[in-house]
C-alpha cells in the first residue's frame, strides 16, 4: 500500500485513513454495527474480528483490514481490535507487553458484539496478535465465556507469533475440537526466524512443522510454497492473491464441518491454490 510521504495525502495515488467517526457510546457503535449488518443478506451477517499484529500503527491496522476485505470479497462487517503497538522494528519486547495489557480488553469488545445482530463471527489474528488472542480466549475458558453464545464460526491464526510449547498449553485450555480452527503458517517466514532468534530459538507457531501443529488439534495450512506476497513472507495473508483468495472462500463458507468429509471441504476451499494442509 502507497502511503503518503506528506500531508494531506493525494487520494489518487496514496492510501490514507479519512473522516474517522469516534463514537461516544458503546450502544451508538452497536447501531452502526446493526446499520451495516442490515444491509447484508440474512445468513452472512457476519462479523470478522481482525487483531493486526507486532510493529504496526493503527492506520496501518485500519488500511491492512480494508484492503483484505475488498481483496478478499468478505461479506460480512469488519471490526479491528487496535492494540498500543510501538510500531517499531526495535520495540518487540514493548510490544509483547502491550499485547499481554490489551488481552483484558478482549471480553469488552466480545460482549459488544454479543449486543450486535449478528448471525456469527469470524476471529482473525495475525503474527503477535494471534498470540493476544490465544490468551484472551484462554482466559475466557477458564471462566467459563469462551463462545458462550455459541456464534463462534471461524478462528484464523495467520504467522502466529507464539511459542510452540506455549500454544500447545493455550490449546489443552480450550476447546480444540472446534472444527473450523486454522493456522496459517510458512517455513520462509523471515520475521518469525528474527523472533525466534530473539525467544532464545524456540520455534515459532507460524514457522512450525505442518504435522505437529495438526496433531494439536488444528487444521494447519502451509504456504511455503506461495512465492508472490508484495508483503513478504510474514504477511502472505494479504500480499498473495491466492492467500487473500482462501482466506475469503473460507471466510464465506460459514457451513459447519462434517469431520468424515473434511478433506473433500477443505479441498473445495483451497480450489487449487499450491498449499499442503494437515489435521487429525
Amino acid at each position: 500500500m502507497e502511503r503518503p510521504k506528506r500531508l494531506p495525502p493525494d487520494p489518487r495515488t496514496e492510501f490514507a485513513v479519512v473522516e474517522p467517526t469516534i463514537y461516544a457510546t458503546d450502544a451508538a457503535f452497536i447501531a452502526s454495527v446493526n446499520q451495516e449488518l442490515r444491509k447484508i443478506p440474512r445468513g452472512q451477517r457476519d462479523i470478522l474480528l481482525f487483531v493486526h499484529g507486532y510493529n504496526n500503527t493503527t492506520s496501518d491496522a485500519v488500511l491492512r483490514l480494508a484492503q483484505f476485505v475488498e481483496d478478499s470479497g468478505f461479506q460480512g462487517v469488519p471490526i479491528l481490535f487496535d492494540w498500543a503497538s510501538a510500531a517499531s522494528l526495535t520495540r518487540y519486547v514493548y510490544d509483547l507487553n502491550s499485547a499481554l495489557i490489551a488481552r483484558q480488553r478482549f471480553p469488552e469488545i466480545s460482549a459488544i458484539m454479543a449486543r450486535t445482530n449478528a448471525e456469527g463471527y469470524d476471529v482473525f489474528a495475525h503474527s503477535m496478535g494471534a498470540f493476544l488472542t490465544m490468551e484472551a480466549m484462554k482466559d475466557a475458558a477458564q471462566t467459563g465465556r469462551f463462545n458462550a453464545a455459541g456464534r463462534l464460526q471461524t478462528i484464523i491464526l495467520a504467522s502466529p507469533d507464539i511459542d510452540k510449547d506455549l500454544f500447545r498449553s493455550q490449546l489443552e485450555q480450550i476447546d480444540t475440537k472446534f472444527d473450523r480452527f486454522f493456522v496459517l503458517l510458512s517455513e520462509d517466514d523471515s520475521a518469525l526466524n528474527i523472533s525466534r532468534r530473539i525467544a532464545g530459538g524456540v520455534p515459532r507457531v507460524g514457522a512450525s512443522n505442518i504435522d505437529e501443529l495438526a496433531a494439536l488439534g488444528v487444521i494447519a495450512i502451509d504456504l511455503s510454497k506461495i512465492g508472490n506476497s508484495s508483503s513478504g513472507s510474514h504477511s502472505k495473508f494479504a500480499g498473495s492473491p491466492e492467500v487473500v483468495q482462501l482466506i475469503g472462500n473460507g471466510l464465506n463458507d460459514n457451513s459447519r464441518f462434517d469431520r468424515s468429509q473434511r478433506a473433500t471441504q477443505l479441498d473445495e476451499i483451497i480450489g487449487g491454490i499450491p498449499v499442503s494442509i494437515a489435521f487429525q
